[in-house]
C-alpha cells in the first residue's frame, strides 16, 4: 500500500494512493460500509497490527470495485494539501555518517559502529512546507535520508529478522545547521530546529519494497542535482541497524529511524554556498516519492 496523509478543516485524513486516485479512508469507510475496525490515522494503522492491515485492505478492495464515478471518497491528489507521511513519531532515530562517500567528502573516519543522534517531535514537517531559516545559525544544509518506520516491537532481534518488524519506508529530509552540529561534540543542537525533518510524501508499506538497500536517493537544490546514490552505499545496512539500536533500548511500533545521507551535501563541498531563504529542496528515494520544500526568512 502507497499510503499518505492530507489537510481537510482542521485534520489529517488518512489516505491511500491507487491508480483510480487517492481514497479516503473515513470517507470509504462511512460510504461502502463493511466490516468495522478500518483505522483512520497512519497511527492507528500501525499499531492496530495485522487486523488493522486487513480491515484497511478489504475497504480498499471495496473502492476499487465500486463506481467511483462522483465518488465523494475517491480524491485527485493534485488537490490536496499532504500532510507529513508520519505525522505523529514515537522516538526518531537518526544515523550520522552511515554512507561511505559521505564520511570520505566530510574527512571523517569511517565508523566501526552506528553513530546515533535523535530529532525530536518539532521536527516534523510536511510536503510543500515552508522551513524557517532563522538568525540563531547560518550554515543551513541538506541531507535526504530513507526513513525507516517500525510496524512491531523490537528487543535484542537479529539481523534476520530485523526487516519483519518493519511497516514501511518514507523519504525523509535530514535538515542541519553545520554551525550549531559542530559548536560541541553532541549534534542535536544542529538536527533539532522546528521543521528539520520534512517526511513524506507517502508511507510505503514493506513489502512493496523488497530491498531496501537497493534504493536510488537524490536531493536538488533550485533544480540542480546535487545528491545521486544509492542505498547501497550505506555502512550499515537497515537490517544492521535496526538490530543493533534494538540491542541497546527498544523499538516501538510508530518508531521512524532516518539512516543517513549520502555524498552531496554543502558541507563536503570546497566552496560552501549554505542554503538561505527562497531555496527549494526537493528529495527523492526511489519508489516512495519526492518531498519538496522552501526555505523562507524566519
Amino acid at each position: 500500500m502507497i499510503l499518505l496523509t492530507f489537510r481537510e478543516g482542521g485534520d489529517l485524513r488518512l489516505g491511500v494512493r491507487t491508480t483510480r486516485g487517492v481514497i479516503d479512508v473515513a470517507a470509504a469507510q462511512e460510504v461502502l460500509g463493511g466490516e468495522g475496525g478500518v483505522p483512520g490515522t497512519v497511527e492507528a494503522l500501525i499499531a492496530g497490527g495485522d487486523a488493522a492491515r486487513t480491515a484497511l485492505g478489504d475497504l480498499i478492495t471495496r473502492a476499487e470495485g465500486a463506481d467511483a464515478g462522483g465518488a465523494s471518497w475517491l480524491k485527485d491528489e493534485s488537490t490536496l494539501a499532504l500532510g507529513p507521511s508520519v505525522p505523529d513519531p514515537g522516538k526518531i532515530v537518526c544515523v550520522g555518517l552511515n554512507y561511505r562517500k559521505h564520511a570520505e567528502e566530510t574527512g571523517a573516519a569511517i565508523p566501526t559502529s552506528p553513530v546515533l543522534f535523535s530529532k525530536f517531535l518539532n521536527t516534523v514537517a510536511a510536503p510543500d512546507e515552508d522551513v524557517s531559516l532563522t538568525g540563531a545559525a547560518e550554515q543551513y544544509d541538506y541531507e535526504v535520508e530513507l526513513a525507516v518506520v517500525m510496524g512491531a516491537t523490537a528487543k535484542n532481534v537479529s539481523e534476520g529478522d530485523a526487516l519483519s518488524r518493519v511497516f514501511g519506508y518514507s523519504t525523509a529530509n535530514d535538515l542541519s545547521a553545520r554551525d550549531l552540529q559542530t559548536r560541541t561534540s553532541q549534534w542535536l543542537l544542529g538536527k533539532t530546529m522546528d521543521k528539520f525533518m520534512p517526511i513524506g510524501p507517502y508511507l510505503v508499506t514493506a513489502d512493496e519494497v523488497p530491498d531496501p538497500q537497493r534504493l536510488a536517493i537524490r536531493t536538488w537544490l533550485n533544480g540542480e542535482l546535487r545528491q545521486d546514490s544509492n542505498t547501497d552505499d550505506m555502512i550499515f545496512p537497515v537490517s544492521e541497524i535496526i538490530a543493533y539500536i534494538s540491542r541497546h533500548f527498544t523499538l516501538e511500533p510508530g518508531d521512524v529511524i532516518i539512516t543517513g545521507t549520502p555524498e552531496g551535501v554543502i558541507l563536503g563541498m570546497a566552496e560552501k554556498r549554505w542554503m538561505v531563504p527562497g531555496d527549494v529542496v526537493e528529495v527523492e528515494v526511489e519508489g516512495l516519492g519526492k518531498l519538496r520544500n522552501r526555505m523562507v526568512a524566519g
